[in-house]
């Protein structure tokens, strides 16, 4: 299976850390996040990926040229961001055949990819995708699901002010590649995945939450919570 990885972000909350370091190489306990996530993703069998750039995108180059996952990662350069969804659809053929990873890598997981694997292999058969969750300290600040009896996601509400529940987007996603067609045929005008995609597909999504450390290092106070941790 290959994944691609969102890493372009500005990491505007961050500064002034991202202010010379993108949001994606800031170390955490002296390691920087794309390293994690690269081990992790590895570790359960991940073998190719492709990874989109444009703030201080020589210095994510650079990260990739001197490290072990030279070979394994392909580069896109992004002059304008295309969005979430926009870079997904924009290389879909990066997946071939096969069902596919999407994963903003801006966040620290710690997650089991092997298990989430396993569970989309083994997911309800009207689902499209899968999506990795976990439980917010700050609900309001994200997309919360509603599942029914079988993880499927019934209703999603996207930063709203009192959300019926605790249960977060972990912006972690395995498409189909009947979804991935989709996605390259009717509805390849779409941008943001969470906004546009996520909502088109309610009662096609089974939902994996994962008991493993997963934070949103967005603010100084996550990001301290993440070295922390």
């Amino acid at each position: 299976m290959k994944a691609i990885l969102l890493a372009a972000g500005f990491g505007t909350r961050l500064r002034p850390l991202t202010d010379t370091i993108p949001k994606c190489l800031v170390p955490i306990k002296g390691r920087p996040l794309l390293e994690i996530w690269l081990e992790n993703l590895q570790t359960a069998g991940i073998d190719e990926f492709l990874i989109n750039t444009h703030y201080l995108a020589e210095k994510v180059s650079d990260f990739i040229k001197h490290s072990s996952y030279a070979k394994d990662v392909s580069l896109v350069y992004e002059e304008i961001l295309e969005g979430t969804a926009g870079t997904l659809i924009k290389n879909i053929d990066f997946f071939g055949d096969d069902d596919g990873l999407l994963i903003h890598a801006d966040n620290y997981c710690l997650g089991n990819f092997s298990e989430f694997i396993a569970a989309h292999r083994a997911r309800p058969k009207e689902c499209l995708m899968s999506v990795m969750s976990f439980r917010a300290k700050e609900p309001s600040k994200c997309g919360i699901f509603e599942l029914n009896e079988e993880n499927i996601v019934t209703a999603f509400h996207e930063k709203v002010a009192n959300p019926p529940g605790n249960l977060a987007n972990g912006a972690t996603y395995i498409l189909s590649d009947e979804m991935l067609s989709l996605l390259a045929t009717e509805l390849k005008m779409l941008t943001d995945f969470s906004t546009e995609v996520i909502p088109r597909f309610i009662g096609k999504i089974y939902c994996y939450e994962t008991k493993k450390i997963f934070i949103d290092i967005g603010t100084p106070e996550t990001y301290l919570e993440a070295n922390n941790a």
